[in-house]
């Protein structure tokens, strides 16, 4: 008998083996992704971003005014653009409203996004309506509060108490504080997106054992959720940045730049340079420099953070 029952047993232990390997090899097949699958993004990268960006590498050295054969001029353009005083100026003012965007959103993206996260009671309604800047272009938006902050018939005509002859447009710091509270309003939403999903991958046992050792929600916050959301700190930062490099509408459609060239940040230089005068050479140098910054920039950032050595898919585990 305990022959038989041994007999019995090991077709069920070899039946084991063999099925424990077809799930491995399985697993193996499940594994990543092999380059065939990036071959359509990789084609659609190069023809619609690394082509353009070559060519207008190789516009920086012709003078071309958008008619005709664009004529070989070397280093001139790039010697015109950095003796302008102009550009100079607006490399200023492009930095201060992207370090002016970082100071502003990063905070208030946190606090909401971290609050959203929670199951306070009508979060969800409160929620939906503070993310419709999402569904609008920067154009839409523009425009809304060029109509709002009209000096004419806006808020300012009607609240002279507080804004003085209402036109925040005609001065160089109010002209950039409605640029900076413009592009707030707009962005704060993403951001907010970004730190509420984040927030929610927190796992709730640090809140409960810091709970059981006496901590408060101040101190949780600053302790454990703030360290958590490193990595969607760091994500967030370098889009604002990029972002702040190449904001372009709101200018174009709150200020043109002015007064006189006040708000005039690189990317709207750009568009006055290549469009406006037609001196596609200037513009296409100020376009590679905007590209160099932003590289250069979310490159620091990434290293000084050590982002690009975390290996964890956790957040804020490294």
């Amino acid at each position: 008998m305990t022959t038989q029952l041994t007999r019995a047993a090991a077709p069920v232990k070899s039946s084991g083996r063999r099925s424990g390997r077809a799930r491995g090899a399985q697993s193996a097949d499940v594994g990543r992704p092999g380059f065939a699958w990036a071959v359509p993004a990789t084609i659609f990268f190069v023809l619609f971003a690394i082509l353009p960006l070559l060519a207008v590498a190789a516009l920086s050295f012709m003078s071309w005014g958008g008619i005709g054969d664009p004529e070989w001029v070397g280093l001139d353009n790039w010697n015109r653009v950095f003796d302008d005083p102009v550009m100079i100026k607006s490399i200023w003012l492009t930095l201060l409203l992207t370090v002016l965007g970082v100071v502003l959103q990063t905070p208030l993206s946190i606090l909401i996004g971290v609050w959203a996260a929670g199951t306070q009671r009508n979060r969800a309604v409160i929620s939906a309506v503070y993310f419709v800047p999402l569904l609008l272009s920067s154009t839409a938006v523009s425009v809304l509060w060029r109509a709002l902050l009209d000096p004419n018939f806006g808020i300012p005509s009607e609240a002279t108490w507080l804004f003085g002859d209402g036109n925040l447009f005609g001065k160089q710091t109010t002209a950039i504080g409605v640029l900076a509270f413009v592009s707030t309003w707009q962005f704060t939403p993403l951001h907010s997106l970004i730190y509420q999903g984040a927030a929610r991958a927190i796992p709730q046992v640090l809140y409960q054992a810091a709970e059981i050792d006496g901590a408060g929600r101040v101190r949780q916050f600053f302790h454990i959720t703030l360290p958590q959301l490193r990595n969607s700190i760091i994500t967030s930062m370098i889009l604002m940045v990029v972002g702040g490099l190449t904001t372009f509408e709101t200018v174009l459609i709150l200020t043109q730049g002015g007064p006189g060239t006040d708000t005039t940040i690189s990317a709207y230089y750009m568009y006055q340079k290549a469009f406006k005068s037609f001196d596609f050479g200037a513009g296409a140098v100020i376009a590679l420099l905007l590209v160099v910054a932003a590289t250069i920039i979310s490159l620091i950032v990434v290293r000084l953070s050590g982002y690009d050595k975390m290996r964890s898919t956790m957040e804020g585990v490294s």
